[in-house]
């Protein structure tokens, strides 16, 4: 089967891109190099292409309910023209999607963003449970094919974002969601993103994505604004320890083992996986997911590495690179609660030689504060 491609696949090729097949998709992995996407995103602004992610709406008079039983964050706390990053969890308490949940300022429904992997099985999970409960008014329609997305990522998005909408940016926080056009286009403008920056996260219709991408680089220019694809996606999200769904968060990973337990709202009433992460958390979760650096050359981490401590097996790399912020090789590996603990010593079997690694608070990442007055 072919992969898909978004409609920005020929404006990628005129900038030079370089493809990778992801998700069924044939998407940029980097246009003039990982690192120099990275570091810019880090400094000034880049632009991605999400067209890849899948967007469903849930609407009706017991969407909210529905949402409440069916993610263990608490959907009841969501005000209009906010968003939420939350989970689908199976009953076992293992994952079958991360995703951001945006109560619409506008109309009472919400927009559920999900992982380009998943889409058909979230979408599938969602219509399955929505039969369970017949007597819930709730309507979920998938809308992915009919919405545009982009992210506008770095500490310079707020000043390229301005000159093209005329809503107030100042005035939209940190996981805020609002209603405005961007270049005369309808826009739900969100300050969300998977990067560690400051930025946003804009949904519109798909028919204007070429317009959007195009105005939003020639608009940013003097900011010094790049297009941005996967590599530098995957290498920002994880020097700020955002997860990746098949690595860092998977069904066989809980959220309380992959360090999330602040998503899990014990006190907000049943849901889905509840019966088993009470377990967990009572029992403490058997694996952690733990923050390391290598500390001596050996090469990068990669996932499924095996990861020792004193010669035994005690777990595995879920996420590594080189990092371009730091220039040193760093990770998240999945590993035996008792091994874990920040300082204590790691190795990485690369290449089948033990490389020294210690463990380090995480995220590697934090942004500046005075990068932004939004946090």
């Amino acid at each position: 089967m072919a992969a898909k491609v978004t409609p920005l696949y020929e404006r990628h090729r005129s900038l030079g891109a370089r493809f990778i097949e992801f998700a069924g998709w044939l998407m940029p992995m980097q246009y003039t190099g990982i690192v120099a996407e990275h570091l810019a995103v880090r400094s000034r602004a880049g632009l991605f292409d999400l067209g890849h992610m899948g967007q469903v709406v849930v609407r009706g008079s017991d969407a909210q309910a529905f949402l409440q039983w069916l993610t263990p964050n608490d959907v009841a706390a969501l005000r209009p023209g906010r968003a939420q990053y939350s989970m689908l969890l199976y009953p076992h308490g293992g994952v079958v999607d991360d995703i951001m949940i945006y109560r619409r300022p506008d109309r009472e429904e919400y927009l559920v963003v999900v992982n380009a992997a998943n889409t058909e099985k979230d979408v599938a999970w969602l219509l399955e449970h929505r039969a369970e409960r017949v007597e819930w008014r709730v309507e979920i329609e998938d809308v992915s094919a009919s919405t545009g997305m982009l992210a506008l990522q770095g500490p310079r998005s707020e000043a390229i974002l301005q000159r093209l909408t005329p809503a107030d940016l100042s005035a939209v926080q940190s996981f805020d969601a609002i209603v405005s056009t961007v270049a005369g286009v309808p826009t739900l403008i969100a300050r969300t993103g998977y990067t560690g920056e400051d930025g946003f996260e804009l949904y519109f219709p798909i028919d204007h994505v070429g317009d959007l991408w195009d105005r939003l680089l020639e608009g940013g220019e003097p900011d010094g604004i790049v297009p941005v694809g996967l590599g530098a996606r995957d290498t920002l999200r994880l020097e700020a320890c955002l997860p990746l769904y098949g690595n860092d968060l998977s069904a066989e990973i809980t959220p309380l083992e992959a360090g999330l337990g602040w998503v899990v709202k014990f006190d907000k009433g049943p849901f889905i996986g509840r019966e088993a992460l009470e377990r967990q958390r009572q029992e403490g979760p058997p694996r952690r997911l733990v923050g390391f650096e290598l500390v001596e050359r050996g090469g990068i981490p990669r996932t499924g590495y095996e990861v020792r401590q004193e010669g035994e097996r005690v777990g595995y790399v879920t996420s590594g690179t080189n990092s371009p912020t730091f220039g040193k090789p760093i990770g998240l590996a999945l590993v035996d609660r008792r091994a874990a603990g920040i300082g204590r010593e790691l190795s990485v079997v690369i290449r089948g030689r033990d490389v020294r690694a210690v463990q380090v608070r995480t995220p590697f990442y934090r942004r500046p504060k005075s990068s932004t007055s939004h946090s």
